[in-house]
């Protein structure tokens, strides 16, 4: 079996980073899917893509990937810059501002 550990990355439909703490241990898909001639969906017979872990830690997701005999692949998360203003968002509507405000 193959899987892969990664860290959630933020949503497009969300500005925090809620949900993305956790590690996850998902696994790759083990079977070509086929499609259905009468309707069109989608199937495989392979259950193991419909599972998803989480874990608190990358490295309990290691050792459990480890102990389990599952051969996993860890990615890295990418970090990203905090944007973080003196002001904050209350500066947007500052009367000591000097310049005038747009969008």
């Amino acid at each position: 079996m193959h899987a892969r550990i990664y860290k959630p990355a933020k949503t497009a439909m969300q500005s925090g980073t809620a949900k993305t703490d956790a590690w996850m241990l998902e696994f790759a898909q083990g079977a070509r899917r086929e499609i259905d001639p009468l309707m069109g969906w989608t199937s495989s017979s392979d259950t193991q893509t419909q599972v998803k872990m989480a874990f608190d830690s990358k490295e309990a997701a290691v050792s459990y990937a480890r102990d389990n005999g599952i051969d996993a692949v860890v990615q890295e998360p990418k970090t990203r810059k905090h944007n973080i203003r003196p002001g904050g968002y209350g500066d947007n509507f500052a009367t000591h501002r000097r310049g005038v405000w747009t969008h």
